[in-house]
């Protein structure tokens, strides 16, 4: 029986939150931010157009970090799409803007790491190795971090953002009707989680990317 590496595992979870801190602050205050410039001051009233992580954090979404080292969420960034023109495409541009935040992220997080990696590659001395290793190691778990939060945010499983992007082209009578899914959804992701299917989802999508990235 394999023993439990405690210092392997303190340290994996050193290397991951701090992307998966900004990948969620940056994801929650992208769709604030939005829904904001689209007229709704729900977000700002709520404290949410901030890059506070704390301000987003979610217990049991950061709980689930910890036990997995691999996923995560943060709490909803509330949004009230009657202060729209237009709900329905409100709603689906501010369901565009935290996949695109997480994938912008990504890009940031693939420069740094470059930078590191250039530093490490041309004689450091011992101080620039202590310093940019454990600094491009936290870089490439950022550039995974934020290219799964992306791509999982994009599935059409109502309440995530995909569904949001998707009902934006349905008729709205359609689109309500999907959207209703939601109380579901949430049983539907841990039902793809656990059986496997989930991570065969993502995981060619996050590796095209981190390839075409790294």
């Amino acid at each position: 029986m394999p023993s439990f590496d405690i210092f392997a595992y303190i340290q994996k979870l050193v290397l991951l939150l701090p992307g998966f801190l900004l990948a969620i602050t940056c994801h929650e205050a992208a769709h604030g931010y939005v829904a904001y410039k689209l007229g709704d001051p729900t977000p700002k009233m709520a404290g949410r157009l901030t890059l506070n992580p704390f301000k987003h954090l979610d217990v049991v979404g950061t709980l689930v970090l910890v036990l997995t080292r691999m996923i995560g969420w943060a709490k909803p960034v509330p949004v009230d799409p009657r202060f729209f023109k237009n709900p329905q495409r409100g709603m689906m541009l501010v369901g565009l803007a935290g996949p695109a935040a997480n994938f912008v992220l990504a890009v940031v997080f693939t420069i740094c790491l470059k930078g590191c990696a250039h530093v490490l590659l041309t004689q450091p001395s011992p101080l620039e190795v202590r310093l940019f290793l454990p600094l491009a190691l936290i870089c490439k778990e950022g550039v995974l971090i934020s290219l799964v939060l992306g791509f999982f945010n994009l599935l059409p499983i109502p309440p995530l953002d995909g569904s949001n992007i998707l009902a934006g082209f349905m008729p709205p009578r359609t689109a309500m009707r999907y959207m209703s899914f939601g109380r579901y959804g949430f049983i539907i992701i841990i039902l793809l989680a656990v059986t496997g299917v989930l991570g065969q989802i993502l995981q060619p999508a996050v590796m095209y990317a981190a390839q075409l990235l790294l």
